[in-house]
């Protein structure tokens, strides 16, 4: 509900502050008072387009600020936590427009985008009256509109389910069919390197291992003889047979110097055990070092082979596994091919006749809505002095989409006989504007709390008429919140709570002013509008007539 609006300097408000109330709150005055102004400030701080210059002449900014009672449940509160604002249970927009004509917007003190503004907006206010291009006359919602008074909701969900899995299960016939002719394209290309790398058959690790085999090979004879060489040097003949002899020697004269050879013995003992042990590790070596002269070029053959076929397919030489396995499976999907893509159609038709269902059951309701929907207008009518008219709910078929193969339109016909055509076409203004009421009457269901706003609905009637229109609004009103702009005094002395709009001129400087009135001033109000510049005696007591009924 909205609680208030503060406006500052736009067009010939300079401060206005409102607290409005719940049920209906209606607002009267001449004709250029600046009613309009205010409903042009309300749709600027909701983010609605509107004028282009809004700030007050010789101001530097305009500002309006309006808030809101946010109840738990209220559709803004998830608008407002996808966009990471805070939601409490009051909510404050507030707008800014410069002179230069930047505009800034914020959400309970957080910056905002005007997207999230009018996402947030589209949930809190309903703007209704003869240019009501957002609501009621925009035939781009009468089918949500429909779908809402059948209660069809369930039934939707399952459209919208339908028309994914439907669009999924096409998307993936479509994108088999490209990769079985992508792989026809190549089927030779795949046979032929399929085979070349299943006869290859490269392994992890390999091009890395051959490469070492190869460069020890090739520095083997070269090293060889030096390694045989150091093997002669500490085998029995090198080393080793001089550290034995010595050590024979040293045994023999040992008993004649009494053991002072002893830890010479002993090192010549530790040393010959060590040239031992590198004899061993040399002859390990020159073993390792023997190999057969074609090894050499059978393993220089498999390396160049392999780095040869990792260039061919643009991959490292340790990718070739992962790259012939890919091929692999690129020509086993090709040989499945027709048969997975026939799987696939399979699901796609099933889908489609699942979804083609879906719809068929929510067109099936939306007929029987449309028919209560259209009995149900002509009861609200004919109070509004159009018993004549006739309003039809037409549903034509329409491109299927997540929300059906529906197209939905309101249309009417004034007058028997007369064609019927869109309704903010054919109805004339006082017309529409009792159609746009007796829909909204229609399509109202519990409160969801939605402030809605009728702006001069009630034009070009009066009366009973007039009488008519008011009681409508104030029904609507029950449980609920509508502001009524108003020049008929039947439908202000419905109101709940009413203020007056006027103008002031001080010297050169001409300011709106709203006024909320007392039981003695709504007398005066009515009675002005009743019998005009001049109140006599006798409009006052129509007026006392009009809020006593």
């Amino acid at each position: 509900m909205l609680r208030g609006l503060d406006i500052r300097d736009i067009l010939i408000i300079d401060r206005l502050e409102l607290e409005f109330q719940p049920g209906l709150n209606v607002l009267t005055g001449e004709t250029g008072a600046g009613k309009s102004i205010l409903l042009d400030s309300l749709g600027f701080v909701l983010g609605w387009r509107g004028r282009a210059e809004l700030v007050r002449a010789g101001a530097g900014q305009g500002e309006v600020v309006a808030w809101f009672d946010l109840p738990e449940g209220h559709p803004a509160r998830e608008v407002l936590q996808e966009a990471g604002i805070p939601d409490n249970d009051e909510l404050i927009l507030r707008r800014v427009n410069t002179a230069e004509g930047r505009k800034t917007a914020w959400i309970n003190d957080r910056r905002c985008s005007g997207e999230v503004l009018r996402q947030v907006s589209a949930s809190l206010v309903e703007l209704h009256g003869q240019h009501d291009d957002r609501g009621l006359l925009n035939p781009r919602g009468h089918r949500s509109l429909l779908d809402e008074y059948a209660g069809g909701a369930e039934l939707l969900r399952k459209v919208r389910t339908g028309w994914r899995d439907r669009q999924a299960a096409r998307a993936a016939v479509d994108a088999a069919r490209e990769r079985l002719e992508a792989l026809r394209a190549e089927e030779e290309f795949l046979r032929h390197a399929v085979s070349e790398l299943g006869v290859l058959a490269p392994e992890p690790g390999e091009e890395a291992e051959l490469d070492a085999r190869r460069r020890l090979m090739q520095n083997a004879e070269r090293v060889r003889e030096d390694i045989s060489r150091a093997h002669g040097a500490v085998t029995g003949d090198g080393a080793e047979g001089l550290v034995s002899d010595a050590m024979r020697w040293l045994d023999g004269a040992a008993e004649h110097i009494e053991g002072r050879l002893d830890a010479g013995a002993e090192a010549l003992a530790r040393a010959l055990e060590a040239l031992g042990e590198a004899e061993q590790e040399i002859a390990d070596c020159l073993e390792s070092l023997a190999f057969d002269p074609h090894e050499l070029e059978r393993v220089a053959e498999r390396l160049f082979a392999l780095r040869d076929m990792a260039r061919k397919h643009k991959v490292m030489p340790d990718e070739l596994p992962a790259k012939a396995a890919e091929l692999a499976g690129a020509l086993e999907a090709l040989e499945a091919g027709v048969e997975g893509i026939a799987v696939l159609e399979k699901v796609a038709a099933d889908t489609d006749a699942a979804y083609l269902a879906s719809c068929e059951a929510l067109s099936a309701a939306r007929r029987g809505a449309a028919r209560r929907l259209d009995a149900a207008m002509a009861v609200e009518l004919a109070p509004l002095k159009m018993e004549r008219a006739v309003f039809t709910t037409q549903i034509a078929p329409g491109q299927p989409g997540p929300e059906g193969r529906d197209e939905v339109s309101f249309t009417v016909a004034t007058n028997p006989g007369a064609p019927a055509g869109p309704l903010a076409k054919i109805a004339s203004g006082g017309e529409l504007s009792r159609f746009l009421l007796a829909l909204k009457v229609c399509l109202m269901g519990e409160s969801d709390g939605v402030t809605m706003i009728f702006d001069e609905i009630d034009r070009g009637v009066g009366g009973a008429t007039a009488d008519a229109v008011g009681r409508r609004l104030k029904a609507l009103a029950e449980g609920a919140q509508v502001l009524v702009v108003t020049h008929s005094p039947q439908v202000a002395a419905l109101g709940g709570h009413h203020w007056r709009v006027e103008k002031q001129v001080t010297g050169d400087v001409t300011l709106s002013r709203v006024t909320a009135l007392n039981p003695a001033a709504r007398v005066d109000e009515l009675a002005r509008m009743l019998a005009g510049d001049v109140v006599t005696e006798q409009a006052r007591a129509a007026a006392r007539a009009l809020l006593q009924v």
